[in-house]
């Protein structure tokens, strides 16, 4: 009986431990799951019943986003001391400007009332009238017009410029339109490409509201010609023209600099450095429409191509040393200051050309055979991998103070060394081409129609002065190289033009007050009347040389050819 009563008690004993446990298991689960609702919800819960729906699930979702994301929570620089910062950091100038936001139009109200509203076909083209924040511009108190393309916002969100996609449209729309009719009508489709951009541009029916935006895209078709063109390019040659390029080119911008320097003290009392600037100037020829012809032509592999072609890249290389000499003749800086501008310019030029010369064996054979094994099923990868090692080129070239233009061609040259030039040009070419238009197009919006109608008795008789005298200097420097009468004068016309960076120049010298007033529009009209003329310049190149055969300027086809190849194999052996 007693050890029944024992065995009761043990029991007894051991179920109230097991019932000790499990209600201490209870509690604490449910005080562990209360403190991680009170972690994670805070005191938004409340012990409270819940009353008009304040416990509901959205309700308690809301308050979870307001904890978590609270009002403080800016974007980095959002802050109300982050202007001032940014003033403070970046050394700017404050200014005063006037914010002008397009909204729709409340002119004419009569007739706004009556639905008679006057229809204006610029506005097809104009966002002006759509309820868009994205037309906010601001205007200083020169008269320099902004636009508002990155605004800031609380958020992070995608913008986008609906303005730029409409000029976008407008200029290649006008470019096909006007490439059309001039082929149509047997003309050279650079005329139309530039027309099409006179006529949509600030001096013709003014479609293009962000000429800055379009013409630094259009950039794009310059470097993809001279990429196009350096894949042509056969090193060969081009160690075969170097002479007549470089040396040549050089005696070409020192001949005119020399020329106008005279000409604007003895006869027209201005300054010798706006007489240089002014030769500067005009030794600059447009390498777009010259290469667009010559590719056109199937001409930029015979001897003249090739030698207006190299000199060509080296005007381009040129610009940078013109850069550096015109704050010189603005009186800005002193000479000793500009020749160590150049020195530094030249030392850069010979490093980044010994580098592309190293990586032309090294590199880019093994990362263009990568290139062909990975796109096996399909050219996309190599097409985007050819863009961007040009890209990448001309941006490096660009960054050391070089050109665009320069990086893109050299880019050309060290993939014309492999086995896959001919397959990177397949893939590159139709990206050329619409750039190429893109780019003459905007160089056309340059060209202002009515003033060079209003003043084409003065503008034109400076175009035929400049087309003689560049002729004869690029012939005779061309035939001071050993090379034929037919090949120096046909090198003289296809650089009888004044070249787009010429605009640049023109604007950069107006600037340290070069050059003002009248002589800037003269230049600035015949700039624009020399790249429309150019092109039908060229097409009457043929009907000269023959003129010339008949009266014995120049020899026949067949003994040019002859010629052609002795002047190149003398001048092969001068190298060795």
């Amino acid at each position: 009986m007693a050890i029944f009563e024992a065995k009761q008690g043990m029991y007894g004993f051991w179920y109230c431990l097991l019932l000790l446990l499990v209600y201490t298991r209870v509690c604490s689960s449910a005080r562990s799951d209360k403190e991680i609702r009170e972690r994670f919800y805070g005191n938004l819960l409340n012990s409270s019943a819940p009353e008009n729906g304040e416990g509901s699930i959205a309700k308690m979702f809301d308050r979870v986003l307001e904890k978590e994301f609270s009002e403080n929570d800016q974007p980095e620089g959002s802050d109300g001391s982050s202007f001032n910062s940014s003033v403070a950091d970046q050394q700017a100038v404050l200014e005063t400007v006037a914010k002008i936001t397009h909204e729709k139009a409340k002119k004419n109200d009569t007739q706004v009332a009556n639905g008679t509203k006057s229809f204006q076909f610029p506005n097809v083209f104009s966002l002006e009238n759509e309820d868009s924040e994205d037309m906010t511009t601001l205007i200083d108190k020169k008269d320099n017009v902004f636009v508002m393309s990155n605004k800031k916002s609380k958020y992070p969100i995608l913008q986008v410029d609906l303005r730029l996609i409409s000029d976008l449209v407008v200029v290649i729309v006008s470019a096909a339109i006007g490439g059309i009719v001039f082929s149509c009508l047997g003309q050279p489709v650079i005329v139309g490409y530039l027309l099409a951009g006179s006529i949509i541009g600030p001096g013709g029916l003014k479609f293009i509201s962000e000429m800055v935006q379009v013409e630094t895209v259009a950039q794009f078709g310059v470097v993809f010609l001279l990429f196009a063109l350096g894949l042509e390019f056969s090193l060969t040659k081009l160690k075969v023209v170097g002479p007549v390029a470089v040396l040549g080119g050089l005696l070409q911008i020192v001949i005119f600099m020399f020329l106008c320097g005279i000409t604007a003290v003895q006869f027209c009392g201005a300054k010798l450095s706006e007489g240089v600037f002014v030769g500067s100037f005009l030794s600059m020829s447009s390498t777009a429409v010259v290469v667009k012809f010559l590719v056109e032509r199937n001409s930029s592999s015979a001897l003249h191509g090739q030698v207006t072609i190299g000199t060509l890249i080296f005007q381009d290389c040129a610009v940078g040393l013109l850069f550096a000499l015109l704050p010189v003749l603005g009186g800005s800086s002193g000479l000793a200051q500009g020749m160590v501008s150049m020195g530094k310019l030249l030392l850069v030029l010979s490093i980044f050309l010994t580098v592309a010369s190293i990586l032309s064996w090294s590199f880019v054979p093994r990362f263009l055979k990568l290139m062909i094994q990975l796109s096996s099923q399909t050219n996309e990868l190599y097409q985007l991998a050819a863009v961007a090692f040009c890209l990448l080129s001309a941006w490096c070239s660009d960054k050391l103070g070089l050109s665009l233009e320069l990086g893109s061609f050299v880019a050309g040259v060290m993939i014309s060394t492999t086995d896959f030039a001919q397959h990177t040009l397949d893939q590159v070419e139709p990206i050329r081409n619409l750039f190429a238009a893109l780019f003459l197009s905007s160089i056309g919006m340059l060209i202002h129609v009515h003033f060079l109608w209003n003043h084409v008795d003065i503008l034109l008789a400076s175009v035929i002065l400049v087309i003689v005298v560049k002729t004869a200097v690029a012939a005779m420097v061309t035939k001071a190289f050993g090379y034929g009468m037919r090949t120096s004068f046909h090198v003289g016309v296809l650089l009888a033009q004044i070249g787009e960076f010429a605009f640049v120049l023109l604007s950069r010298a107006s600037n340290l007050h070069l050059v003002e007033g009248k002589m800037y529009l003269l230049l600035l009209g015949t700039t624009a009347l020399s790249l429309v003329t150019t092109p039908l310049l060229f097409k009457l190149i043929p009907n000269v040389m023959n003129l010339g055969v008949l009266l014995q300027w120049f020899p026949t086809e067949s003994s040019m050819q002859n010629e052609e190849r002795a002047s190149m194999i003398e001048t092969h052996n001068r190298l060795l």
